[in-house]
């Protein structure tokens, strides 16, 4: 679904953006190059995400040392 909207574009934004569109419309040529754009951003914050969770080494190597002892310890039993 397509809602109009208005907003201000640099001049050489929208020049950029009128010589690149090739067959299609401004309006086609913008919408692609917002979704990109917006998915970048979700690749590079999902990124930031995993960088912060994978930081924290000592943490991982305590936690993968909880497991294996608690695989022996239900081994036991």
């Amino acid at each position: 679904m397509r809602i109009p909207k208005t907003f201000t574009v640099e001049q050489s934004v929208l020049s950029e953006v009128e010589k690149t569109r090739g067959e299609r419309s401004t309006s086609e040529r913008v919408n692609e190059l917002l979704k990109r754009a917006l998915d970048l951003e979700k690749r590079e914050r999902l990124g930031q995400e995993a960088a912060l969770f994978y930081s924290d080494v000592d943490g991982r190597r305590e936690e993968a040392a909880f497991q294996k002892a608690s695989l022996r310890a239900f081994g036991r039993d």
